[in-house]
C-alpha cells in the first residue's frame, strides 16, 4: 500500500506558507543536525505566543511536476492528494528576529526517513518551505516545579520550553538519547536537573529507560506541570505513570506522541484518529 501524504484541516489563513533559504548547517551531535534558515522570506514568518512552536515542512515528491513558484495550498486545491508534497512536523528551536533567522533541529539516522537525509545534506542556498507555526504549550507560572520527559524527537521542543522558564524555576528533565555523544547544551535554569538517559545502541523507540526513569524517580514537592513528548509507545507508558501512579490531573500534563516506531509520519497522523493512536 502506498502511503498517502497526510491530510490537513489547516488553511492558507491558519497556516501560511513560508519560503526560507538555508543559511548554514550545524552538526550538533552524531544524530542531530541543525538547519538555520532565513533570507527575504523571513519577513513573512510571524511568531505565535507558544514556546513549543512547530512547522510542517514540505518535501515535493520526485517525479511530480508542481507549478512554479510552489504554492502548497494551491496544490492541495488543484492536484490529487497522492501527488501532494509530503510534510514532516518539526519544532522551531529558536527564532532570532533581529538576525532574520530561525533554527530547526533534525534527528538523523543515516538514510532513514525523509527529513533527516535532507537536513544532513542541505547546503546554504537550498530552499526550506513550510507552513505554520503552530503550538500549544506555555509553562504554568503557578506550578511549583516542572517535569520534562522525551526522546531525541522531542529534545528540541523540551529544550525550547526549558530555556523559556524563569531563572528561579525548578524541575526534572529526563532526556533519552543513544549515548553520551548525543548530549546537547541546554541553557537550563540552575534548579532544573537535566538527566540524560542512554539507550546504548537499542533502536529509537525500543527502550524502556525513559519510562522506567520517570516511574522510579523521587519527585519534587508541590504541584507539578508535565511536558512529556516523543515516541507513541513511550507516551502510553508515561500516561500510566502520570495518571495512575501519580494521580495527576489532565490540566497538569502535556502528553503528545510525536512519532511511532515503524510508522512514517503520514501513516502515524492517520492512525492518531484511530484507537491504536490514542494516548
Amino acid at each position: 500500500m502506498t502511503t498517502l501524504p497526510a491530510a490537513t484541516t489547516a488553511s492558507r489563513k491558519s497556516r501560511p506558507q513560508i519560503n526560507l533559504t538555508v543559511q548554514r548547517r550545524e552538526q550538533l551531535s552524531p544524530h542531530m543536525v541543525r538547519i538555520v534558515a532565513g533570507g527575504p522570506g523571513f519577513a513573512d514568518y510571524v511568531n505565535n505566543d507558544f514556546v513549543d512552536r512547530y512547522v510542517k515542512i514540505a518535501f515535493p515528491q520526485p517525479g511530480i511536476t508542481y507549478p512554479e513558484p510552489l504554492d502548497l495550498w494551491s496544490v492541495r486545491e488543484t492536484m490529487p492528494r497522492e501527488q501532494w508534497p509530503y510534510t514532516r512536523t518539526y519544532t522551531v528551536r529558536w527564532v532570532d528576529e533581529a538576525a532574520g533567522e530561525l533554527a530547526i533541529d533534525f534527528v538523523v539516522h543515516g538514510d532513514e526517513g525523509l527529513a533527516g537525509p535532507w537536513a544532513a545534506s542541505a547546503q546554504p542556498g537550498d530552499t526550506l518551505v513550510f507552513t505554520g507555526p503552530g503550538g500549544g504549550h506555555n509553562p504554568d507560572p503557578a506550578a511549583d516545579w516542572y517535569l520534562f520527559a522525551g526522546d531525541e524527537a522531542a529534545l528540541p521542543a523540551i529544550a525550547a520550553v526549558i530555556e523559556s522558564l524563569p531563572q528561579d524555576a525548578v524541575g526534572l528533565a529526563f532526556l533519552e538519547v543513544d549515548s553520551d555523544a548525543d548530549i546537547q547544551a541546554i541553557a537550563a535554569p540552575a534548579g532544573v536537573d537535566l538527566r540524560w538517559l542512554f539507550r546504548g545502541g537499542a533502536p529509537a523507540g525500543g527502550s524502556d529507560v525513559l519510562v522506567n526513569a520517570v516511574r522510579d524517580s523521587e519527585w519534587l514537592e508541590g504541584r507539578v506541570q508535565v511536558f512529556a513528548h516523543g515516541e507513541r509507545g513511550y507516551m502510553k507508558g508515561l500516561r500510566d505513570v502520570f495518571y495512575v501512579q501519580r494521580g495527576l490531573e489532565r490540566a497538569q500534563v502535556s502528553l503528545s506522541g510525536y512519532w511511532a516506531r515503524g510508522r512514517v509520519e503520514d501513516d502515524f497522523q492517520a492512525e492518531k484518529k484511530l484507537p491504536v493512536g490514542q494516548i
